[in-house]
């Protein structure tokens, strides 16, 4: 379960559900992330960057090289980072074959669940490896 406090609100609606599970169950752990989340600046960047992708590299559309940064720059980040989501990955995703684990990139959850210190380091992988391949991806001069 996922809950995002950022609000009075939020805060009292999270802690009658801590309440109510903890009468049912007598027992929770919880894991708790501070900071915000990715900023709608790099939100808006990593889009800008996927059409700029097709555009420029037509062997796949919008679609395909957001799947493709996901997996192969975003997967490891939060392999890395992230025990839970390591153990899901592994169990759910590592065995599938190459084109399914990009057709899951449609439907799992990568940047969407990224601290904005994760989608930075992200941001900046999927810079370099495009930036091999002759395509300058930018990063406008108000930072991310």
């Amino acid at each position: 379960m996922n809950l995002l406090i950022n609000s009075d609100n939020s805060l009292q609606d999270t802690i009658g559900i801590i309440r109510e599970l903890y009468v049912k169950h007598r027992y929770l752990k919880l894991s708790i992330k501070m900071g915000k989340d990715r900023s709608l600046d790099q939100n808006a960047l990593s889009f800008a960057w996927y059409d700029q992708l097709a555009r420029e590299l037509r062997e796949d559309n919008v679609q395909g090289w957001r799947a493709y940064c996901k997996l192969h720059h975003g997967i490891p980040i939060l392999r890395n980072d992230d025990e839970e989501f390591r153990a899901f990955y592994d169990k759910v995703l590592k065995g599938m074959d190459y084109e399914t684990k990009l057709t899951a990139m449609e439907y799992v959850p990568v940047t969407s669940i990224m601290t904005k210190s994760q989608l930075s380091r992200y941001l900046e992988e999927v810079q370099k490896d495009f930036q091999k391949r002759g395509v300058m991806l930018e990063f406008p001069d108000t930072g991310c």
